[in-house]
């Protein structure tokens, strides 16, 4: 049984409250961005800060990415995460959820092909919103469009 067919993934897509977290977030700690430009994370996170989102770096091979301080991992960040963004292989995100409900985050957000059951379950059961594999810069364009 692959990850996709494990989980129900239309739980964790709603538009509704796709619209709502990109409407009253405003951090957003994007896990695994790279400071290379031709990678998927940095040109999502380079959009959502034109937007006007505080994007927050973590990633621990990074010192700083678009102008933000970079953190080896959430618990290192000293401030408040709305969204918790990851673009990190899907046998490693059960370790994020922890660390996104250790540090309070509201969103547990999970990039597109990003599937982990156990990673749900984990920010599910710490009080987390959760979504899965959908794009916050492609998601962003649609709410605007308001489609």
């Amino acid at each position: 049984m692959t990850y996709e067919e494990a989980v129900d993934l239309s739980r964790y897509q709603d538009p509704a409250t796709i619209d709502e977290i990109l409407r009253t977030a405003r951090t957003i700690a994007i896990v695994g961005l790279s400071s290379k430009p031709n990678r998927p994370s940095y040109g999502v996170a380079a959009y959502l800060q034109r937007q006007g989102y505080r994007i927050i770096p973590v990633n621990p091979a990074e010192q700083e990415v678009l102008g933000e301080r970079a953190y080896p991992s959430l618990l290192d960040v000293p401030e408040p995460i709305d969204v918790v963004d990851v673009f990190r292989r899907p046998e490693v995100t059960p370790d994020i959820a922890r660390d996104a409900v250790a540090v309070g985050a509201k969103v547990f957000w999970l990039q597109l092909d990003i599937i982990n059951p156990e990673a749900i379950a984990i920010a599910e059961q710490g009080g987390l919103t959760v979504i899965v594999d959908r794009c916050t810069a492609i998601e962003h364009q649609r709410w605007k469009r308001g489609t």
